[in-house]
This record gives structure tokens, sequence and C-alpha cells, in this order.
């Protein structure tokens, strides 16, 4: 039977099938696959066992090199994440002091604008209660106010000086720099006493002054020192801060919508020399213009000399208004014009003016 092995008295191992190959027993010599693949043997000429150790020792060493391979890896990563954890904790510690300086900056700016808002308000509390009692009866009469150039900064010195109302008697000797007082309709709690307004030769000291010549972010309201309030001008152009408290001039962006118009028709200005009541007539936007610009500049509106003028001006402010209210004025008219800063445009202004009707 092809392959069966046959033991031979000088115990040689024979196959019937001699393309198998021929070994000897207890001998080193090896044939076929085996000798071509050098396997090693041992005592008993088994190879199996050995390789099969000899693989396990070199896996387990590659799984001891590994194993030191990541935790070198482990320990840089911690090491990294310490650092970046380190980094975020000193940030926030960082955005921490900031936010409270600035928390503590905010607090005491609030306290301050607070303390100088009701400062303000206590002072013009005291000039409008000195307005409301009238003064005296008589007719304020004083040569030495009257002949004040600090009150009177632009006028012609020949002209005769109207007496001043008597509502303004003791308002002056409190502060010569008053030359009227106004109120918007209706008045809100805010703004309940109305302002006073106050004239100098320099349009720029009102903007950060009180009415005590004192610095005061919110300024006070100001007439245009080419006005003329005995003459008097066509135009009488006051100028406050669009504050977002709704101090000064605060409010007078509401004017954009109608609808805030209708219920807020007329404002109330009266100058040291008579009483006047305006009905609101354009509302629009403008800016300051470069001196070299040609362009419509409401804030040069002082006088208008001719009907032709006076015309060209409305035609002006009615093409810029952003509603129609049906309000039209006339060469001869008095007009009031109330501006402030408006933030939706570099040097933007928001113009409120009004007919004098009373």
């Amino acid at each position: 039977m092809p392959g069966k092995i046959y033991i031979t008295e000088d115990a040689k191992k024979n196959t019937a099938n001699t393309s198998a190959g021929t070994y000897q027993r207890g001998s080193s010599a090896v044939s076929g696959r085996s000798a071509a693949a050098g396997t090693r043997t041992n005592g008993t000429g088994s190879a199996t066992g050995y390789a099969s150790r000899e693989r396990l020792s070199d896996r387990d060493s590659g799984k001891d090199s590994v194993r030191r391979s990541l935790s070198a890896e482990d320990k840089e990563i911690e090491e990294l994440a310490r650092k970046i954890l380190k980094k975020k904790e000193k940030r926030r510690k960082i955005i921490t002091i900031l936010v409270a300086a600035v928390a503590a900056v905010s607090i005491g700016v609030f306290i301050f604008v607070s303390v100088s808002d009701r400062n303000k308000s206590i002072s013009y509390q005291m000039l409008s209660n000195i307005r409301d009692k009238h003064g005296d009866d008589t007719i304020f009469n004083n040569p030495d106010l009257n002949g004040d150039s600090e009150v009177h900064i632009n006028y012609d010195t020949e002209k005769e000086i109207p007496d001043v109302l008597p509502e303004f008697q003791e308002m002056l000797a409190v502060n010569s720099k008053l030359i009227g007082w106004l109120k918007m309709d209706p008045v809100v709690d805010a703004q309940k006493d109305g302002f006073p307004v106050t004239q100098t030769t320099d349009n720029e000291y009102y903007l950060d002054h009180d009415l005590n010549q004192n610095k005061d972010r919110n300024g006070t309201i100001f007439m245009d020192t080419n006005c003329d309030i005995l003459k008097p001008s066509t135009n009488f152009i006051l100028y406050g801060h669009h504050m977002r408290s709704g101090n000064m001039f605060g409010l007078l962006e509401k004017y954009q919508d109608e609808s805030y118009y209708e219920k807020h028709k007329y404002i109330y200005f009266d100058t040291l020399y008579e009483h006047g009541t305006y009905e609101v007539m354009y509302v629009f936007r403008s800016h300051v213009f470069s001196e070299n610009e040609i362009a419509f500049k409401y804030y040069q509106f002082i006088d208008a000399y001719s009907e032709v003028e006076f015309d060209s001006y409305m035609d002006e402010m009615a093409a810029m208004s952003l509603y129609d209210t049906g309000v039209t004025a006339s060469f001869g008219d008095r007009l009031l014009t109330l501006s402030t800063c408006d933030y939706q445009e570099k040097d933007g202004r928001f113009v409120v003016v009004a007919k004098k009707i009373d």
C-alpha cells in the first residue's frame, strides 16, 4: 500500500513511497522541507515547542516595548494637559479680575452720573421754583444786570433792552448766563421742570459744562451764539446732548415716529423777554457738512432777509422731513430749531423745527 512504513533490523526507516524522502533516526540530518526551512530541533528531534516558545517570548517582548512606549506618551499627554489647564486657569483668573475691575468702574461711573444728574436736577428744580414764583410784581430794572455783557453777549449795546420777564428776575441773579427756559409737551417726570437755556460766544463751551460752569458730560442746552433774543432772530437754534437717560435732548429722537409727534405737537420756549409757544413743523436727519461742501446747512439758517430766501429754507426742510405735519410757515414767522446728535451716521444730527404760534 502506498505510503506504508516498514521497520528493518538495522532500525532503518523505509517507505514504499521514496518520493517522500528519508531520514535517519537519532541523526541530525533531516530531509525534505524541514531541512530546507532550517528548522532547529531539540534533543528529541522536535522543533515545534522551541519555535513556539521563541515566538511567545518575542511577542511578550513586543508587548513590553509597546507598554513602555504608551507609558511615555501618556506622561507627555498628561504633562501637556496640565500645561493647558494651567494656562486656562491663569486666563480665567485674569478675565475674572478684568470683569471685576470693569464692574467696579461701571458702578463708580453709574454712581457719579446718578449723583451728577441728581445735583443737576436739584439745581434745575431750584431755578424752576424761582421761576414759578414770578419774582416781584414790579418790573425788574437792575441797571447793572441789564448792562451785563455776559447776559447780552452779542447784542447791539445801543439798542434799548426790554424789561426782563418777572419769572426770570431772580433766576438771573443766580446765574447771569441764562437767556431762556425750554419745555416739551407733554412733559415727562425727567423733564417736568424743563431746562434752562444758556448762550455764550463759544458754541463748544456748554457741551461739557453745567449751568454753574462746572465740568459736566451732560452739558447744558444752549442757543447758537449767532442767534439774538433781542432782535429777535428769524430762527432760534438750540443744541443739547442726546443722553440715553432721556436727559437734555435724549427724548428728541422719538419725534421720528409720527405717532409720537401727534401727542407732542407743542414746544414751549420763553426767552428773558417774551413767552413763546411753538408748533412742530419739520422733523429730519442731517449731518455736519465740511466747510466747502455745497449743501443745505440747517445750522446756518439764523435769519432770512427776504421772502424768497425764507421760502427756499422752508422748501429744503420740507423735502428732508420724515413726514408731513401739515404745518407751514411764511416770511415773518419765527422759528425754533432743536438739534441733537444722531448716531445713524458720522457727525449725524436729528433736528426738530417748530413755528411760533403764540
